[in-house]
């Protein structure tokens, strides 16, 4: 037997049908679901020691004065919008091909693909890098204060490192995360984030490198969760099946790799853009700084739940992806209505304690009054706007899981674009409403959105989407 024969690393059990059924599991596959939480989970803590890792960089830069804090908090958001957003989407592909040869037990093109993702990553950054090493004259055309811009500027060159070591991570992390390893995940994402207080702490302060010391530890915290990651997928016993060491065969799969990347970055990218065209629309209006404060607030939050709605996205991403994969349509449609379930009332949870807790959460951003009660006034917008995020973040892990990125894509550009925006700018700047006319535009783009790729998956023909595998020494995945 071949080595791409072998028994795959996890298996789900199937769903035993003789066992009478109470009435929550007549509601929710019970089994399903814990298998979907308990994959969630760790998923959710990883992604947050990662946001938490560029983050505590910012603080740190942010005690170094005002003019520190502002250039640091524009260089991450333009990192994010320019960057680190485009290399999580690319890696998206990952999750369709890496899910789908899972599901097969085409276990060798696991590590191909992987090769071939990285270079692609690799060929991009450079591209980006260069963008972030100008990126001071591109601030300064946006409008921006030439001493932030500056500051910006030095923040984000010395964070160019951290980039390439991002990218590599997105599709370490999704190789893993495709075959059901999550565990290590957590350890080699949490552990960096200690020690990167005291790596930040000690550039910053004992040798005096200031804001570049917050951005330059951002980076090595980053190289260091990569180089944990890679040595154990190099040396464990659970990828001798996928992964073989290099290979020169993954230049052949870089061009068919990207015809799913780039739809997956932009399908990403066009989300993230969005968020950050609400907050530069909220400085052009009366007592901008106000509104500013207020629509970032929200947006932080918005967030901070798309976080934990995060996670049940990868789960349902990999549970699609491996079903399809191994020609089981009925384990596929079964995990997508467990994930739906369970992100509607993951996100019922957070809109309550959000309703009655309102003020506590806005005391973390500001101490103003005016400010937290225009956030109670915001807040049964932000609840709309949580449900309906909750529910796309799914279905997006559904589009991944399924290779349909080029749709997603289409959606995305459909409905922040053409009906989220444009509603937005219209509510808030013609009619007069301001903040909640921002908001209103995106619950409108999201709503859109959701509604969208939900017919898309409820109208699929499942069985039409198990995979055809040609000969297996050569096999790739038709998706």
């Amino acid at each position: 037997m071949s080595a791409t024969a072998k028994t795959p690393l996890l298996e789900y059990e199937e769903v035993d049908q003789g066992k009478p059924r109470g009435c929550w599991s007549r509601f929710l596959d019970v089994k399903e679901a814990k298998s979907q939480v308990l994959f969630s989970v760790p998923m959710i803590i990883t992604n947050v020691s990662y946001y938490s890792i560029t983050l505590i960089s910012v603080m740190f830069a942010g005690h170094l004065g005002k003019v520190e804090l502002a250039g640091a908090t524009l260089a991450n958001s333009w990192a994010t919008v320019t960057g680190l957003a485009l290399m999580t989407g690319l890696s998206g592909a990952l999750e369709t091909l890496c899910g789908q040869g899972y599901g097969a037990k085409l276990y060798r093109m696991l590590g191909i693909y992987l090769q071939a993702s990285i270079i692609t990553s690799f060929i991009i950054s450079i591209f980006i890098s260069i963008v972030w090493f100008f990126s001071a004259h591109i601030l300064i055309l946006l409008q921006q204060e030439p001493e932030v811009a500056e500051m910006s500027a030095t923040y984000i060159k010395w964070l160019i490192p951290g980039l390439f070591a991002y990218a590599f991570l997105q599709n370490t992390l999704r190789f893993l995360q495709t075959q059901s390893v999550i565990l290590p995940l957590v350890i080699c994402s949490v552990g960096p984030l200690i020690l990167h207080v005291g790596i930040t702490y000690t550039l910053v302060y004992w040798i005096g490198l200031g804001i570049r010391g917050a951005a330059l530890s951002a980076a090595i915290s980053l190289w260091i969760s990569f180089i944990m990651l890679a040595l154990y997928v190099n040396y464990s016993e659970k990828f001798k099946y996928t992964w073989e060491g290099p290979s020169t065969e993954c230049f052949r799969y870089i061009l068919p790799y990207m015809k799913l990347a780039i739809p997956s970055a932009v399908m990403v990218c066009l989300e993230y853009w969005a968020f950050e065209i609400l907050v530069l629309l909220a400085g052009l209006m009366p007592h901008s700084e106000n509104s500013t404060s207020l629509i970032a607030m929200c947006v932080n939050t918005e967030a901070v739940t798309f976080m934990i709605t995060y996670g049940f996205s990868a789960a349902v991403s990999t549970r699609v992806s491996n079903e399809l994969g191994a020609g089981n349509a009925d384990g596929a449609k079964n995990a997508v209505a467990v994930t739906l379930k369970l992100s509607v009332l993951l996100a019922l949870t957070v809109i309550v304690s959000l309703l009655f807790g309102h003020d506590l959460w806005a005391s973390a951003f500001s101490d103003s009054p005016d400010i937290k009660r225009e956030f109670a006034n915001m807040t049964p917008f932000l609840a709309i706007s949580i449900l309906f995020d909750s529910a796309q973040g799914v279905l997006s892990g559904v589009s991944r899981g399924c290779g349909w990125q080029h749709l997603a894509a289409w959606t995305n550009f459909g409905a922040f674009y053409i009906v989220g925006m444009p509603i937005a700018v219209l509510l808030a700047f013609k009619f007069a409403f301001y903040a909640k006319g921002l908001w209103i535009g995106l619950i409108c783009g999201l709503s859109t959105q959701a509604c969208i790729l939900l017919v898309i998956t409820l109208r699929t023909k499942w069985s039409a989407l198990q995979l055809s595998v040609t000969d297996e020494k050569h096999a790739t995945l038709l998706v």
